[in-house]
């Protein structure tokens, strides 16, 4: 079967999760179709061919631009059997290439944006436009991959018309190979944190989504001996920078061994970070699923998180480790996270019992290859029906 696999996100872009998901999956693909990969960028490689927008467009709205690489994905899709695009930057591409190739349109949901209002503060007008290129492509696509169970409650609930015979659930996988305890030191070295005191790490981007201002406000009273380390970029707006900032300088004004790194570090050094974390936080105000706790897990770090979407489909609360609920009071939510983070903390043997039963549970349930076959029996039932 020859499959075009859409994606704005491919190495060595990959920024979200998201692009991690995609990463992983289309090697795992490889080998059990003839997969093509179509994402952003410039050049071509055996296997992928990748698209830039419109130089007209340079200067014109995100989506606008986004537009145009969907266009010239669709335009190469020709003799593929089947398209599967990711997120909304690529659904677009795959509705037109199922027009235009007479060919089924597989589409993986990773988020919604009506569930994400905030995205109108980095888009502007071109929000109604990705919500536009979602609305058509979730509504047309032959099958519509959610990433959870919860993800596919919320696409069914945004988009009603939609057949619920046409939602699979294919959760997010995790290379628990390459995501496992890593017992050097250097990159904590480098980073400058005391080995002799505990830490807590957050990973993410700086968004609305992610929660990353509740996290700046949880840790200010937790455990004094506590260090906080923040993996955190790629703000969505500079109104979000600059309130991430304000934040940080605050929280360092009255809590010290606050270190934020704001570039992309390799992945093994964050294998490492999350390693010797004592916890991995989340406190995302929405999530599919949450690919960053499979990793947090995978290397047998206990993980504190936001009781919502799909997470409790990966964190087991009490067991590998703890879920916060949200509330309408971002000071109630930011008191739960704190009694959390201080809960791991004050007691090392249970985490160190959660981390374990985490990485048990990443190894038996996540694998990309169960991810993989999973896919691949979809395609060939959507084909068959073709």
């Amino acid at each position: 079967m020859r499959v075009g696999l859409l994606t704005r996100e491919y190495p060595p872009d990959v920024y979200g999760g998201a692009g991690v998901h995609v990463e992983f999956l289309a090697r795992e693909l490889t080998s059990l179709v003839d997969l093509e990969v179509h994402c952003w960028g410039e050049g071509r490689g055996v296997g992928v061919r990748r698209h830039r927008s419109w130089a007209a467009l340079d200067t014109a709205n995100d989506a606008l631009r986004t537009f145009s690489v969907d266009l010239a994905m669709a335009a190469g899709l020709e003799g593929r059997d089947l398209v599967h695009s990711h997120t909304w930057y690529a659904n677009l591409a795959g509705h037109l290439g199922k027009m235009l190739h007479g060919i089924p349109h597989v589409m993986t949901a990773h988020s919604l944006e009506p569930l994400r209002p905030w995205k109108a503060e980095q888009l502007g007008g071109g929000y109604a436009l990705s919500s536009w290129a979602e609305r058509t492509a979730v509504e047309t696509a032959d099958a519509v991959i959610a990433v959870s169970g919860a993800m596919r409650e919320d696409i069914l609930a945004c988009y009603p018309a939609l057949d619920p015979a046409r939602v699979r659930v294919v959760h997010n996988g995790i290379d628990t190979t390459l995501y496992r305890p890593d017992r050097a030191t250097d990159v904590l070295d480098r980073v400058g944190l005391d080995r002799t005191r505990p830490y807590v790490l957050f990973v993410g981007r700086i968004t609305r989504q992610k929660g990353v201002p509740h996290l700046l406000r949880a840790v200010r009273d937790i455990d004094p001996r506590a260090q906080v380390v923040l993996c955190a970029g790629a703000p969505d707006t500079p109104e979000i920078d600059r309130e991430f900032r304000d934040l940080f300088q605050e929280l360092s004004r009255v809590r010290e061994g606050v270190r934020w790194i704001p570039q992309m570090l390799p992945r093994l050094e964050v294998i490492q970070l999350l390693t010797h974390a004592a916890a991995f936080v989340c406190p995302s105000v929405y999530e599919p699923l949450g690919i960053v706790n499979l990793e947090a897990m995978a290397c047998g770090t206990p993980v504190v998180a936001s009781r919502v979407g799909g997470i409790p489909e990966v964190v087991e609360d009490g067991k590998t480790g703890l879920l916060v609920a949200p509330d309408e009071d971002p000071a109630v939510f930011e008191a739960g996270l704190a009694r959390a983070l201080d809960a791991v903390l004050d007691d090392p043997e249970g985490a160190r019992r959660m981390g374990e039963a985490g990485r048990e549970r990443a190894v038996g349930e996540f694998g990309w290859d169960a991810v993989a076959r999973r896919t691949v029996r979809l395609y060939e039932e959507i084909v068959r029906q073709g």
